[in-house]
């Protein structure tokens, strides 16, 4: 398989399906900085693969293993949230671990962005669901902890955005939470684009990459 090779969502829809073909349960991972479009990507190829009753599929989010805010404070990573240090990456490979081998249901937790807190056993993966889209930011991050998780992934596809797009959208996420164009732009400046750059710089290859005009809006 060659390494970031290019490929359109609805492609990448079908070569899953076709990956699947006789395994149990296929892991795929979407990665990419924040803003990239990774949730909406994920949704698109569980609605696609729906589609089909043979390869039925699940969205399962990284963000879910946010530590709490009680804990960044006392850790003093609260104004870092959203970095790798602020995830139980630990907590997280051993959910893969049980999904990848699980034959009942398994609750995975899901981060409530309204609420800013994770809630545990917010979804549950059945054994029927035999291909599961696992997005986040640092799925394929060069780093302690996180590049061990390589192993549960059959299949692996990045989101590729020019970085003055992805700064431009970190900004208008925090727009729309009400702050003003300064604070906002303080706001993703101190935290959200350092991250994007992190992952920019320290990311190994996936073995497809979804260009800007290749992703969902």
């Amino acid at each position: 398989m060659q390494r970031n090779a290019p490929i359109a969502a609805d492609a990448l829809a079908s070569l899953i399906a076709k990956q699947a073909q006789g395994k149990k349960r296929l892991i795929v991972a979407i990665a990419g900085p924040p803003a990239a479009g990774k949730s909406t990507l994920a949704r698109r190829l569980s609605a696609a693969l729906n589609d089909d009753a043979e390869h039925p599929a699940i969205v399962v989010p990284m963000d879910g293993f946010h530590y709490d805010d009680s804990v960044l404070k006392a850790r003093g990573l609260l104004p870092r949230k959203g970095a790798p240090e602020t995830f139980d990456v630990d907590g997280f490979a051993v959910m893969l671990e049980r999904l990848s081998t699980a034959t009942s249901d398994v609750a995975i937790p899901l981060f409530d962005r309204d609420l800013e807190i994770s809630r545990a056993g917010a979804a549950i993966v059945t054994p029927e669901h035999r291909i599961l889209i696992v997005e986040g930011n640092y799925l394929l991050l060069d780093e302690p902890g996180w590049a061990d998780l390589g192993r549960f992934f059959g299949l692996t596809a990045a989101i590729a955005v020019p970085f003055e797009e992805l700064e431009r959208r970190l900004v208008r996420r925090w727009l729309k939470y009400g702050m003003n164009e300064p604070d906002a732009r303080a706001r993703a400046l101190s935290n959200d684009i350092p991250n994007a750059k992190r992952v920019l710089a320290h990311a190994r290859p996936a073995d497809y990459v979804l260009q800007q005009d290749e992703k969902p809006s």
